[in-house]
This record gives structure tokens, C-alpha cells and sequence, in this order.
């Protein structure tokens, strides 16, 4: 399952990194495009903001995979490692809750926003396209922080 989980958050990372880097290109190219005398690209902020949405979306499960979320340990640092140990599980399976909340409102946002067929103003691209990745990365997130609350000392990236 360790296995599983970090592919799965390293494959959705990486669909947000070639989105970002596919979105760099554009406005670079639009960019020079003005610079040089030519119209640029016709909504490219529209793709800065929906590329934003993805990526934020994709990198949450490698984020939850190796915890990278802020913890203060102020209050803990003193306690035994067994005690800090039995307070991260209970906070990764607030973080599984969470997230598998945040998933199901998400799912309903997206169909909202289907039903409704907001489009975005320049490029006409709909406004439901940006919920797809967040309900894969939260989704994700709850999955790996359900089997980090499982096998909490087993489950961080593989390698990291």
C-alpha cells in the first residue's frame, strides 16, 4: 500500500508540475508575443488562474503523503515519543475526515457548477475544470492519511 500511495501523490504532483510548466510556456509565449508587436494570447491570465487551481489541487497528496502541512509542536515537544505518537494518529485521522469532507462538498460544487455551465469570460473554458483535480487531491489526501493513520510509522514517501 506504501507503494500504491506514492505513486498515486508523486503521478498527481507531476500532472501539476507539467501543468504549471505547460502554463509558464503560454504566458512566456504571450509575453513575447507583446513585447515584439504581435496580440499575445488571447485569456492567458484565465490559464495562470485555472493552472493555479490544478496544480494546488494535484500536489495535496504528495503534501499529506509526506506530512508537509504546519504542525506546532510547542505543546508536545516535551512529552514521550509514544505519547506525541498517539496525538499525530488522532490529528491524521482528523486530517482523513477532513479531507474526505472537503472531497464530498467539493463533488457537489462540481456538479453545481456543471449544471449551471459557467464559463470563464476570454477562452469560454468551463469553470467546473478547476474542481476536477481538487476532488483527486483531496480524495488522495483522505486515502493516505486513513492508511497513515493505520500504519502511522510506515507511511511516508518512499525515499523521503
Amino acid at each position: 500500500m506504501l507503494v500504491w500511495t506514492d505513486r498515486l501523490s508523486r503521478v498527481l504532483a507531476g500532472a501539476g508540475g507539467i501543468v504549471i510548466f505547460a502554463v509558464a510556456l503560454t504566458v512566456t509565449a504571450s509575453v513575447i508575443m507583446r513585447n515584439i508587436g504581435l496580440r499575445g494570447i488571447s485569456g492567458d491570465f484565465e490559464l495562470v488562474e485555472m493552472s493555479c487551481a490544478f496544480a494546488a489541487g494535484l500536489f495535496l497528496p504528495l503534501c499529506q503523503l509526506t506530512k508537509g502541512h504546519v504542525m506546532v509542536d510547542l505543546f508536545t515537544n516535551w512529552m514521550p515519543s509514544v505519547v506525541t505518537a498517539q496525538i499525530d494518529r488522532i490529528w491524521l485521522l482528523a486530517f482523513a475526515i477532513g479531507w474526505a469532507i472537503l472531497c464530498y462538498f467539493m463533488i457537489h460544487g462540481l456538479i453545481e457548477m456543471r449544471d449551471y455551465g459557467d464559463r470563464s469570460m476570454l477562452m469560454s473554458l468551463p469553470l467546473w475544470w478547476a474542481y476536477v483535480p481538487a476532488v483527486l487531491g483531496a480524495g488522495g489526501s483522505s486515502l493516505i492519511a486513513f492508511a497513515q493513520t493505520i500504519v502511522p510509522s510506515k507511511f511516508t514517501a518512499v525515499g523521503g
